[in-house]
This record gives structure tokens, C-alpha cells and sequence, in this order.
């Protein structure tokens, strides 16, 4: 198992050629609608006449990366199969103000009750896309990749890891299960960073699982105890400054995969990129975004 600078190979195992996971996806989209329409959207059955046709479109109202196409699609089809929807733009596409994402067409009642679910999906995951390719575009020509974190929201991690990999990003693990990440409470609760990593790599052989060992570091000394101890995949380095960061990354020497974290904002990701790490991982990638604008627009 290669545990170097791929993407987490465990998350989009059972992903569609596109990236959609449609066993989870569809399960995720039916809870959502019951919790949404429960026993029926009052409002439009009460207005609007059965059988109405309509149409709508996606209509973008700010500048960004769209995300959730696709997304979109599979919402419809389950809402009602027989919906009709034409795209116009893709995942992963510059849009700006009055761009048109889709149109979609069919029975009104049944557009109004995927309204909500299409709109709430695609505006976090637009605006997550969006954030991740602008550090992107500032990390450019650096080799340094973005990774995200598990700070996302309950329920939505999926959505929020994938947008991610829409806006150009790498997604780190997805949960406590796909990878061994021994962080500064593990190594607190097990006795220190030998005896963390010694436990781990018996537990591993014990269970019969292969899976890949990353452990942060807080200085330069917890470092050392690590290269003394070796038997890592990954050596993630926290809230180091640019100084400690640079001769941290000479210690390693290209031994481990590197990752930096902790203090790192838009305004200095690249100074921290030139200090030499294969990673950096940006928490707000996913924990505090801008939902971009989108509105679904009935068509007269």
C-alpha cells in the first residue's frame, strides 16, 4: 500500500467514475427529504395543482468554484425520476453572477421539494470548493499540496471532503478508522512518543491491519524522539514557526512525508509552503466558509 502523496485511498474506494459514492449518497438524500418534507411540502400542495409543469433554473449570484452538480442530479432523480435536467456548467467550474448552473424541468410540486436540499448542498459545497482553490492557486508552482482535516460538519463530511477535491484538494483521512493519526493527547495518555508508537505498531500487527502511521509533533525534541524511534509513514508538524519548520524538514531529509498545521492562514500558507513540507493542512477549508450564493429561479 503506497502511503505517500495519494490522495486517502480508503474514502473514494467505492466511488462512480465521476465521484459519487451512490450507495451512501442516496441514503444521505433520502434521510435529509424525511427530515425536511415529512409527510409532505403543505405549502406547494396547496398551491400549485397537481400535475403542474414547470420549469427552474440554477442561478449563480457570486464568483467562485462551483460544486454539487452532480450532487444535484442524483437529488432529482430520486425526488422524481421523470425530472428532465439540462446542465450548463460542470463541477470544478469558475462561475460569476448570473451564470446558469442547470435548468430543470418536470412537475412543479416535485422541483419545489428538491429546492431546499439542492440549494443548502451546493451552496456549502460551492463555497468550500471555492476556498480550497484559492490556496491552491497561492500554493502553485510550490509542490506543496492542501489537505483538509476532520473538522467538518456531523453528517456532511462526505459533501464537504468531495467539494473539496472539486476545488483542486487533497482530502487527509476521513475518519478515525482509515488511517492511525497519533496526535498530542495519545501520546500524553500512552506514556510518550516511543511507547505511542511501539503500542500502535503492535496493535496494527495484532488486528492484521495495514494501515498508515502519521504522528504530530509540537518542537524540534518531540522530532528527535520520533527519528530515534522511527516506524512512521507521516510526521505531521504543529504550530512550528517558519524557522523551526525549515530545520525541522532538514532533520527529516526526506525520510517521512512531511505535514504542516497549526497558525497557517491565506496570508502566510506560502511562507510556510517554502519551508519544504509535502503538506499542509487547513482546518477552515471546510470548518469556517462562505456558502456561495446560488438561488433556484422558476422559469415563466
Amino acid at each position: 500500500m503506497d502511503y505517500g502523496l495519494n490522495e486517502n485511498p480508503y474514502f473514494w474506494a467505492s466511488k462512480t467514475q465521476t465521484g459519487l459514492d451512490k450507495s451512501l449518497i442516496d441514503q444521505f438524500i433520502l434521510n435529509s427529504l424525511s427530515e425536511d418534507v415529512g409527510d409532505g411540502d403543505h405549502t406547494s400542495l396547496a398551491t400549485i395543482p397537481g400535475g403542474t409543469k414547470g420549469n427552474a433554473k440554477l442561478l449563480i449570484k457570486d464568483e467562485g468554484i462551483l460544486a454539487g452538480v452532480e450532487l444535484a442530479l442524483e437529488i432529482f432523480h430520486i425526488v422524481d425520476a421523470s425530472l428532465k435536467v439540462t446542465t450548463f456548467l460542470s463541477d470544478g467550474a469558475k462561475v460569476k453572477p448570473k451564470d446558469v448552473a442547470f435548468e430543470v424541468e418536470g412537475d412543479a410540486q416535485n422541483i419545489l421539494k428538491a429546492e431546499r436540499l439542492v440549494l443548502n448542498c451546493m451552496q456549502r459545497m460551492s463555497g468550500i470548493a471555492t476556498k480550497t482553490r484559492q490556496i491552491v492557486d497561492i500554493l502553485d508552482g510550490t509542490g506543496v499540496k492542501v489537505l483538509d482535516t476532520r473538522k467538518t460538519t456531523p453528517g456532511l463530511r462526505y459533501l464537504e471532503k468531495w467539494a473539496v477535491r472539486i476545488g483542486g484538494g487533497v482530502n487527509h483521512r476521513f475518519g478515525l478508522y482509515d488511517m492511525i493519526l497519533i496526535k498530542d493527547n495519545h501520546v500524553d495518555y500512552s506514556g510518550g512518543i516511543r511507547q505511542a508508537i511501539e503500542n500502535t505498531q503492535q496493535y496494527l500487527i495484532h488486528q492484521n491491519k495495514k494501515l498508515a502511521i502519521e504522528i504530530e509533533v509540537r518542537n524540534l525534541d518531540e522530532l528527535q524522539q520520533v527519528l530515534q524511534t522511527g516506524g512512521v509513514n507521516r510526521i505531521l508538524l504543529d504550530n512550528f514557526n517558519y524557522h523551526d519548520l525549515r530545520e525541522a524538514v532538514n532533520l527529516i531529509k526526506g525520510r517521512y512525508i512531511t505535514e504542516a498545521s497549526g497558525g497557517i492562514t491565506i496570508d502566510n500558507i506560502r511562507e510556510y509552503a517554502a519551508c519544504g513540507v509535502d503538506y499542509i493542512s487547513v482546518g477552515a477549508l471546510t470548518h469556517s466558509v462562505k456558502s456561495l450564493d446560488l438561488s433556484l429561479k422558476a422559469v415563466g
